[in-house]
């Protein structure tokens, strides 16, 4: 008789001495063990060092940081008062989201925070969309062109976090990254709704298997091969078969799904070998069987003159080329080129889209998948959106939308791109949504700080504090301030100044500026400098101005990347840089009273990356290196005989300028965050857990941050067919007199972004 399999209650003594032992001793089981204790046992794993099920559940609220409608109308239709100002933007509905932050805190806050709620009133997401970053090389640093030459631009800290989370320990923590996110993901997506997931030859098997365990092995639609060029015959000779193909891999979330044929055209040759007859009047057309068609049918079809009788007396049915929707699309795609091709084979048409982005992906790519797998109307989602291609394709196919990026230069991208597409829409009068840009209000400190490990709550928190502590000496030791000894809110002193450090882990926001403020007027303290590596985006100068009309003198610093750098700290080369300074002024008209135009008179960067006494030391002859040195780009060379020169690549401020836009009524539009009813300051509820499952979500109410909502009303921006830049606005006309305040942002060349208030009297 056979022996049942063994379970957890028929451990010998000896095996159950075993487990005793290593328990106690601290070491891992042996695999059989894994087995033998637990219920779960798949059949295929994929495993790797520190898997686990649990999925971040941090809520956080959704800060507005700018909202961009282009105007429609000079006056709206009647009946459309509700939905649309005296000027055409848009005031209700789903306004399209644009988020920057990480998207681990991203999904787990649309998941379980407020705005869950506006997801399911838009008929829930319907497709997900990920171009993950599969590639082990790749980073978040971008070659820059200015001058001719090109710069390359380094990540900042924040990037490089990111990208030491995902490639730290090579496969186990992208597998870790992306497996805790497309759990997130599963549980975002609607029911009938789906996932493509596009991935390489290195990461591929990873990939499958997560989203196996993910969404169910039986839930898998298709793994499509995507060939992203055309032979060329570049290559002569190579070690191995050329690689030339991605592949995106479909699931679906349950039984039902959305999915749409497509059908691609027929070629000339198709045409020309199966549509070989033609009627009198032209008409080509192709025979086929008439199949399961009732005797009714095939009446009716003869009546139509349909039916083709055969030299052998049998029956087909005439199939017209006009008629026929062309060849169902397959898994193998090998119509759609990359990017550079496909700006190749559209020179002299004037057609590109092509912006110089390193992961950029061809439309035609996106609007293949969303085109299949949702309808208009629908809502689709891309959590790594890079330069913004799926939120293009969306917008112009009519879907909402929500895009995401960790990277300040991808979301400043998409930005400039979907204004293109607002653009162009409205000239060709089509209708497209506002979109808004936002980010996480605060991060949780845990989120980047990796301290992890088998350690209990008490000990995390004391191992978090000490790496702090260690964060801070370095930055102050840097700055040349000298350390405060006990428990002050304050760091440090620096020439009768009090230094307080920003986190490591997280952009400075609001919230740590009004604390800086409130301890400051404690304490009596007026003069202060705050050191960050990062400030939110849209920070400034409110909260400066804030403060000074407090009495304190705020003055922000970046913490340049070299504080990492022991020697140049021990050598006092460590350069801490004012923020980015921006000077506009107010056009009157001579004869209106309530018009005016805003001109942008100065901006001044004080950006520093790359030293260029070592570059300058290190060039090889012959050679030439871009580096930024105090706010200016400089091309260091060096001749053939060893002579080093320095051409200044930013000749003029406007260099520096990307984008600059402008609010005429900055204060007109509070910014309104929700957050669950008894939550804290952060908009986390303490000590509950979100929900799990079905949308059983918490009771939320409305607070005013203090800050307001800029209104994308009039932009310039230079694109890469057009670097000229408008350095005035259009004319702006007030409805009525009074002092009003004019926002304008601007965005340089890295997509860091700056914004000053100008007060204006009109009337």
């Amino acid at each position: 008789m056979a022996k049942p399999p063994k379970q957890a209650y028929d451990l010998s003594d000896a095996e159950k001495r075993d487990l005793i032992q290593l328990i106690q001793d601290g070491k891992p089981l042996p695999e059989k063990y894994r087995f033998i204790l637990f219920e779960d046992k798949r059949e295929v794993e994929l495993v790797w060092n520190g898997k686990n099920r649990e999925v971040c559940t941090t809520v956080l609220p959704f800060q507005s940081l700018e909202h961009v409608d282009e105007p429609r109308m000079e006056a709206p239709e009647l009946g459309t008062l509700d939905l649309f100002d005296t000027r055409g933007r848009q005031l209700k509905g789903w306004t399209n989201k644009l988020i920057w932050g990480d998207n681990k805190l991203i999904l787990s806050s649309l998941k379980s925070g407020a705005l869950r709620r506006q997801i399911e009133d838009a008929g829930g997401l319907k497709l997900i969309y990920i171009d993950p970053p599969f590639d082990v090389g790749a980073d978040f640093s971008m070659d820059i062109e200015i001058g001719g030459e090109t710069f390359h631009k380094e990540p900042n800290l924040l990037e490089q976090i990111a990208y030491r989370d995902t490639w730290g320990r090579g496969a186990d923590s992208f597998i870790s990254m992306i497996y805790e996110r497309l759990i997130l993901m599963r549980d975002l997506l609607a029911e009938d709704g789906s996932i493509y997931v596009h991935c390489d030859w290195r990461v591929n098997s990873y990939i499958r298997l997560a989203l196996d365990e993910v969404f169910g092995s039986s839930f898998q639609m298709n793994q499509i091969i995507w060939r992203r060029s055309t032979p060329t015959g570049g290559k002569t000779k190579s070690r191995m078969f050329p690689r030339d193909y991605d592949l995106i891999v479909s699931y679906k979330k349950g039984d039902e799904n959305i999915f749409e044929n497509i059908y691609l055209p027929y070629s000339q040759d198709y045409i020309d070998n199966f549509f070989t007859h033609k009627d009198a009047d032209g008409r080509r057309w192709a025979s086929q069987t008439l199949g399961d068609y009732s005797a009714d049918s095939i009446a009716q079809f003869e009546k139509l003159g349909r039916i083709f009788v055969t030299k052998n007396g049998s029956k087909r049915l005439k199939y017209y080329l006009d008629e026929a929707k062309g060849i169902l699309a397959d898994d193998v795609w090998s119509d759609i080129r990359n990017v550079r091709q496909e700006e190749v084979r559209n020179l002299g048409k004037g057609i590109t889209e092509n912006l110089d982005y390193p992961t950029q992906k061809p439309e035609s790519l996106l609007e293949r998948i969303i085109k299949a797998s949702s309808n208009e109307g629908d809502l689709v989602a891309d959590f790594f959106c890079g330069s913004g291609t799926t939120a293009a394709v969306a917008e112009k196919l009519g879907r909402k939308w929500i895009c995401t990026d960790l990277g300040k230069f991808g979301i400043h991208t998409t930005r400039k791109r979907l204004i293109q597409v607002q653009r162009t829409l409205k000239d060709s009068g089509k209708p497209f949504r506002a979109f808004e840009v936002l980010n996480l209000g605060r991060y949780e400190r845990q989120a980047y700080l990796n301290v992890g490990g088998r350690l209990t709550g008490p000990q995390k928190e004391q191992a978090l504090a000490q790496k702090e502590r260690e964060f801070r000496d370095l930055i102050l030791r840097a700055y040349k301030a000298q350390p405060l000894e006990g428990e002050s809110f304050f760091h440090g002193k620096n020439a009768g100044r009090l230094v307080v450090v920003g986190p490591i882990n997280l952009p400075v926001g609001r919230l740590f500026v009004e604390e800086v403020i409130t301890e400051c007027r404690k304490s009596g303290a007026l003069r202060l400098d705050m050191l960050a590596f990062e400030f939110e985006m849209g920070l400034f100068p409110a909260v400066l101005e804030e403060a000074k009309q407090k009495g304190i003198d705020l003055v922000p610093k970046q913490i340049p990347p070299e504080v990492f750098d022991k020697r140049a700290v021990e050598k006092g080369q460590v350069v801490f840089f004012d923020i980015s300074f921006i000077e506009a002024t107010p056009r009157y008209h001579k004869k209106d009273k309530f018009t005016l135009q805003i001109e942008l008179t100065d901006f001044s960067v004080y950006y520093t990356q790359g030293a260029a006494e070592a570059a300058s030391a290190s060039l090889k002859n012959g050679k030439s290196e871009v580096v930024c040195e105090q706010g200016q780009l400089i091309k260091i060379s060096k001749d053939k005989d060893g002579v080093v020169t320095r051409d200044i690549l930013t000749k003029n401020w406007t260099d520096w300028v990307d984008y600059w836009a402008v609010d005429f009524d900055y204060m007109s539009r509070r910014e309104i965050i929700k957050v669950a009813k008894g939550a804290g300051i952060d908009g986390n509820l303490p000590g509950l857990e979100p929900p799990q499952g079905e949308l059983t979500l918490p009771e939320f109410e409305e607070r005013w941050t203090g800050s307001y909502i800029f209104e994308n009303e009039w932009q310039s921006f230079r694109t890469r067919k057009s670097r000229d830049l408008d350095m005035i606005s259009a004319p702006h006309t007030y409805t009525q007199a009074g002092r009003f305040t004019v926002a304008v942002k601007v965005i340089d060349i890295f997509g860091n972004d700056t914004m000053v208030l100008v007060p204006v009297n009109v009337g």
